[in-house]
């Protein structure tokens, strides 16, 4: 259970990578040096031998001037902290964020930034949501752990507000929903401040079959936060990218195949990709009613996020809950030893939260 004890200081994402990379590349070149000196020794006994021609180095890519960062890697559970002491508010967190967008994805042409290309469009409606939070904490308290936290969506996911939902095509520009999708609505109704759409390859990836993973007519290519002529693989490319740079706290995304395990492992986040079914799909353009589904993406496993957004219930689920609830258990004696069966449908309605093998992964704090 969540305590509201200060979290243990947890290891920097980033350096852990950097020095698996570093030990990878170590471990890959050192042979290379061994044959190397093994080729200057021969080359010194033979007579004849012609010298060894040096070869000029790669040049090494500069980093994009990219300034320290207040909130670079922290966890949902640390930003409630910051909001229930003082030093944050929802509005001071997405005006953060906004400026880190500013700078790193779309800087202007007198910038040095990175231009990841994460993001697709922005929710002008942001601070005065993040003001009506900060207002609503202080009168009645916190809504849920996603209470005032700057999350992004990808654009396949459908909100009834200022933003269009285009699946990244110039086709849909000025499509603007009705209502809101199921995961829009949860996440509002947690108290999340939709900060922004993120850019998809275009159509979640159906519009080809030779298609460039994390580029759409709208919003061109997103590139790998990590190294930015990489591919930071999709279709969910600008959420991948766009949390593991630090532009909002957690992010959705959307999967038929591939896209919620390729771009986590591929920006180092950790992603979750939950039974279809279990959270409803509508309001989502998909590819496949059979396997699509929306999936949460985050630096760091934290429970409240996954929580929050990964086990929100369908309609379904809940009705079947609360008949679990109300049914009277009785007991009776038998004669001999009963069996657990397992159950007689499989179907996704059937699927609560409490039957996920991977329920216990939430059993404690960040992992």
């Amino acid at each position: 259970m969540p305590t509201n004890q200060p979290l243990k200081p947890h290891s920097n994402r980033r350096a852990f990578l950097q020095t698996a990379l570093l030990s990878g590349a170590a471990a890959t070149l050192t042979p290379v040096y061994a044959a190397g000196g093994a080729a200057r020794d021969i080359s010194a006994t033979v007579p004849h031998a012609a010298p060894p021609v040096p070869h000029a180095a790669p040049p090494v890519p500069q980093p994009a001037d990219v300034k320290p960062f207040e909130l670079d890697e922290i966890t949902i559970p640390e930003l409630q902290n910051g909001m229930k002491s003082g030093k944050f508010t929802a509005r001071s967190l997405a005006e953060k964020y906004l400026a880190r967008i500013d700078e790193i994805d779309k800087p202007e042409i007198d910038k040095r930034g990175p231009a990841l290309n994460a993001i697709i469009e922005l929710n002008p409606d942001a601070l005065s949501i993040a003001d009506a939070l900060d207002q609503e904490r202080k009168a009645t308290g916190s809504r849920s752990p996603l209470h005032g936290i700057p999350v992004l969506i990808k654009d396949n996911i459908g909100t009834a507000d200022r933003m269009m939902t285009t699946a990244g095509s110039l086709a849909l520009v000025g499509s603007k929903p009705l209502k809101d999708s199921f995961v829009a609505q949860r996440l509002r109704a947690a108290g999340a401040v939709i900060l922004g759409k993120t850019n998809l390859s275009e159509w979640a990836n159906i519009r080809s079959s030779h298609s460039v993973s994390g580029w759409s007519g709208r919003g061109g290519l997103t590139k790998n936060p990590y190294a930015l002529d990489r591919n930071p693989c999709g279709s969910s490319s600008g959420t991948g990218a766009g949390i593991s740079a630090n532009l909002a706290a957690a992010g959705i995304g959307t999967e038929t195949d591939g896209s919620i395990v390729c771009p986590s492992s591929s920006n180092g986040l950790a992603g979750i990709k939950p039974t279809v079914g279990l959270v409803s799909r509508s309001g989502i353009i998909p590819i496949s009613h059979r396997t699509a589904r929306a999936r949460c993406a985050a630096r760091c496993a934290t429970r409240p996020f996954f929580w929050e957004c990964s086990l929100a219930s369908t309609p379904t689920t809940q009705r079947r809950r609360q008949a679990r609830a109300s049914r009277k258990l009785t007991t009776r004696s038998i004669a001999i030893p009963t069996v657990s069966k397992a159950p007689t449908s499989a179907s996704p309605e059937n699927i609560s939260a409490s039957t996920m093998p991977w329920t216990p992964l939430w059993s404690g704090r960040s992992a």
